[in-house]
């Protein structure tokens, strides 16, 4: 069973700005559940254009199932979509992914059309535009062959389909993973059977550099206290760790592929050895997993005054290289924490909410870095309305005191079919301002760059695209997103000389072929009587085609032609005198 969850409703002092450990959080929005506002953002922002973020909350909204909004940095925020039910879904209690098209995608854990998990709907797959139309690509049914409840967010692969997990349904009714086009096209992947590979998945997945995508579910696995797997775009499933206690158990937020090839995760609870009373679960932990499932522990929390407790989000690098995350309790007033943690394991606990009521409490969502440097994130309690028990929620900025801040050059950069080498121009405003670039994609390689401090440069190459579909990813360069487009693949062959002219008597002669890729199939066929291919006349990449062309006995030209790879090379012959 799932571990309860309740809100713990701390009334002190009001105030907009807090500041602890040198740091200042600054209270950007309050929601207040109202007709056209939303209540309880569980999970963490996505970047729009022009710095502004959007995001979900669970409940609230005209209806009282939830909203999407969108939120400019400075506060001002504008509910784009409130919740019906059925059939577009109801709850959202994930957060949303931008799609290379630039419309957000997103789950929500109840409604839509089908009636079949406990009497009630199983959620939904939707689209919605940065302007607030919104779509149903997909309602769940809980079925052997489909999931239902995804409680967890999207993630887009290279290959433009979004890809999910579903927290029930499924073959053995413990969860599934899913691709979904984004034209509402759904496959099953794969369905989870508790043991040994996992069982009820909350977190959504992280697609990694090697083109599989990593995840977690929160039980199962050998021990029953959840396991980290990996699964590849076409369904080949591996569980890589199953927790079994002093290591943590319940892993129930997504992993983060950080500049060293290394996943990043937390776990709820666990840290301790005794995990038979409730008592003595632990407080949570942040831990390391290599992709080949090497884990180490980087830190137990405590549930001390000076540290949190109960992770339930995941884990954001910031631009200085360090990670950044919450705990949803503890700290200095019960309500929860930000928290630095390096990848060596010092732990450093930044702000405790509660200090002021309307600093919001219970901190759920994984946080982001903003163009300016600062953390952005939610609180699912606290805020300054009186319409909510506990009140409604916040959306607050971490400013964390480095006084950096980054901009690119460019947030995007299409490439043809034949790749190539560009660069992104990064210019740091403050004083020793670090930064990294991570390729999140492995069809994009960082050939330099991959660290700077201060303004610099980071070059990249992207090969031939052999694919028929375009591809687009994304590199994440001192805290930005930036996205990489690349044109669909496909033969194409170019001829040196262009063409071919001969006088009456004919001869031999050959014609360079010059494919655009390296692996480009071709074969030459001659269409004429007149014209005769000389070998074999095929080949793989760069080749030579010889042909002979007959002696022409009659007055009149003649013109033919040779096909190679599909394409036409034209040969000419004057007529006899």
């Amino acid at each position: 069973m799932r571990i309860l969850r309740v809100p713990l409703v701390i009334v002190l002092l009001a105030g907009g700005v807090f500041r602890a450990c040198g740091q200042v959080v600054t209270n950007l929005y309050s929601f207040v559940s109202s007709p056209n506002d939303g209540d309880k953002p569980d999970d963490g922002l996505v970047p729009g254009s022009g710095g502004d973020f959007y995001g979900t909350t669970s409940d609230g909204g005209r209806h009282g199932f939830g909203t999407v909004f969108r939120i400019s940095p400075r506060g001002s925020e504008i509910s784009l979509y409130s919740f019906t039910d059925s059939p577009d879904g109801a709850f959202p209690t994930a957060g949303l992914v931008r799609g290379s098209d630039g419309d957000f995608y997103g789950t929500t854990v109840q409604g839509g059309t089908s009636t079949n998990c406990n009497g009630g709907s199983c959620g939904t797959v939707f689209r919605i535009s940065p302007s607030g139309s919104e779509s149903i690509l997909h309602s769940f049914d809980n079925s052997s062959t489909d999931g239902g409840e995804p409680e967890a967010g999207l993630v887009q692969g290279g290959d433009g389909n979004l890809y999910g997990t579903t927290y029930e349904g499924g073959t053995y009714g413990a969860g599934t993973v899913f691709r979904i086009s984004t034209s509402g096209s759904l496959t099953t992947l794969y369905s989870f059977a508790d043991s040994p590979d996992g069982a009820l998945p909350e977190a959504a997945l992280v697609p990694s550099r090697d083109g599989n995508f990593y995840g977690t579910t929160l039980y199962g696995g050998t021990y029953g206290y959840g396991t980290v797997f990996w699964i590849s775009p076409s369904g080949t499933y591996s569980n890589l760790y199953s927790f079994a206690g002093t290591n943590g158990i319940y892993p129930n937020a997504a992993l983060i592929q950080a500049s060293d090839g290394n996943f990043y995760g937390t776990t709820e609870s666990g840290g301790f050895t005794n995990i038979n009373s409730f008592a003595t679960v632990g407080y949570g932990t942040v831990f390391k997993i290599s992709p080949t499932g090497s884990l180490t522990t980087l830190h137990q929390f405590s549930g001390s005054p000076t540290d949190g407790y109960w992770p339930r989000a995941g884990l954001v690098q910031g631009s200085d290289g360090n990670f950044y995350g919450t705990t949803s309790y503890g700290g200095a007033y019960g309500a929860g924490t930000l928290f630095r943690i390096s990848s060596s394991g010092n732990c450093t606990s930044l702000y405790s909410f509660g200090g002021g009521f309307s600093d919001g409490n219970v901190p759920d969502g994984t946080l982001i870095q903003g163009i300016d440097g600062n953390l952005y994130g939610t609180t699912v309690y606290g805020g300054t309305s009186t319409n909510c028990n506990g009140g409604c929620g916040i959306v607050f900025e971490l400013i964390i005191g480095s006084g950096c801040a980054y901009t690119l050059n460019a947030t995007s950069a299409t490439l043809a079919a034949k790749g190539g080498t560009k660069s992104v121009r990064v210019k740091a405003k403050g004083t020793g301002c670090a930064w990294t670039a991570v390729s999140n994609d492995p069809f994009i390689t960082i050939t330099s760059g991959s660290s700077g401090v201060g303004n610099g440069k980071v070059d990249y190459t992207v090969p031939g695209n052999t694919n028929a579909t375009a591809l687009s990813s994304t590199m994440t360069i001192a805290g930005q997103t930036f996205t990489v487009n690349q044109e669909a693949g496909g033969c194409a062959f170019s001829f040196s000389p262009k063409d071919g002219k001969f006088k009456a008597e004919g001869g031999l002669a050959a014609v360079e072929v010059k494919p655009n890729l390296s692996d480009c199939a071709w074969t030459a066929i001659s269409s004429d009587a007149f014209i005769e291919i000389v070998g074999d006349g095929s080949g793989v990449g760069k080749g030579t085609v010889g042909y002979h062309v007959f002696a022409n006995t009659n007055n009149t030209t003649l013109a033919g032609s040779i096909s190679i790879g599909g394409q036409t090379f034209v040969i000419t012959q004057a007529g006899a005198r």
